[in-house]
């Protein structure tokens, strides 16, 4: 497995927040049952998806956990030569308290508009165990991957204190990431998720992931890449990791 590779799949599921759910159907015993669900990643890398207890899908993983996610570049002109992952996994419905209450803190940053699913409308949160992963990264770049999740040293406390010092007192610093990525300038975008790889911005429903200059090791590092951006003309290519 290439670790180049690796990476470059790792960032299709940080940058694309929708899916193919592909479960085992148990209406249709043998046959696939595919569907399209939001995700974001959780603490440990992981997809987090939330779904209707009513839901076919949800019935299906009761039955049988296996299952896969296909990620594609959004937006793709030739789909063939896009970037594609197939996450081949095992569904977990997460079920203590505290879990959940992290789960929806992460979830509802990203997908607002869903904050009383799982109270009104009976959804659960699930996360997606990855076993492995296929990547096709365009024609003839194709690998199987093993070991895709990366663990984010930031999520909790940490990370939603510098999403609130970012979204609070550096407002124009967020706007001159959108210009500088040439993402839409309306409605103002908020930062929703830190990792150590990038961070993502929310703007109106739709989520994008950015990439850092370098590899984020601290909150001191990515404090210096946030302020590298903030006076860059241009976005910065990748570089070593800041210490």
């Amino acid at each position: 497995m290439s670790v180049k590779a690796a990476k470059h799949a790792r960032e299709l599921l940080l940058k694309e927040y929708q899916g193919v759910l592909s479960t085992h159907s148990k209406a249709m015993p043998g046959f696939p049952f595919g569907s399209v669900v939001p995700y974001c990643l959780d603490a440990e890398g992981r997809p987090l998806i939330l779904i209707s207890r009513i839901a076919q899908h949800t019935h299906n993983l009761q039955k049988d956990a296996r299952c896969s996610l296909l990620v594609g570049e959004r937006g793709a002109e030739d789909v063939q030569a896009a970037g594609r992952l197939t996450l081949l996994a095992e569904a977990r419905q997460i079920l203590d308290a505290a879990e959940v209450e992290a789960a929806a803190t992460r979830y509802y940053r990203y997908f607002p508009h869903a904050a009383d699913y799982h109270s009104t409308h009976d959804f659960d949160f699930w996360r997606l165990e990855p076993v492995r992963a296929r990547f096709i990264g365009g024609f003839g770049a194709i690998h199987w991957v093993d070991q895709l999740v990366l663990t984010n040293a930031f999520a909790g406390e940490g990370e939603i204190s510098m999403l609130e010092h970012m979204n609070s007192d550096h407002a124009n610093a967020i706007a001159h990431y959108v210009e500088l990525a040439g993402l839409p300038k309306e409605p103002a975008a908020e930062m929703v998720g830190i990792d150590t790889e990038g961070f993502h911005l929310r703007i109106g429903q739709t989520l994008h992931w950015l990439p850092f200059p370098t590899s984020c090791n601290n909150p001191g590092a990515v404090r210096q890449a946030l302020v590298q951006l903030a006076r860059a003309e241009s976005w910065p290519t990748s570089g070593e990791a800041v210490a």
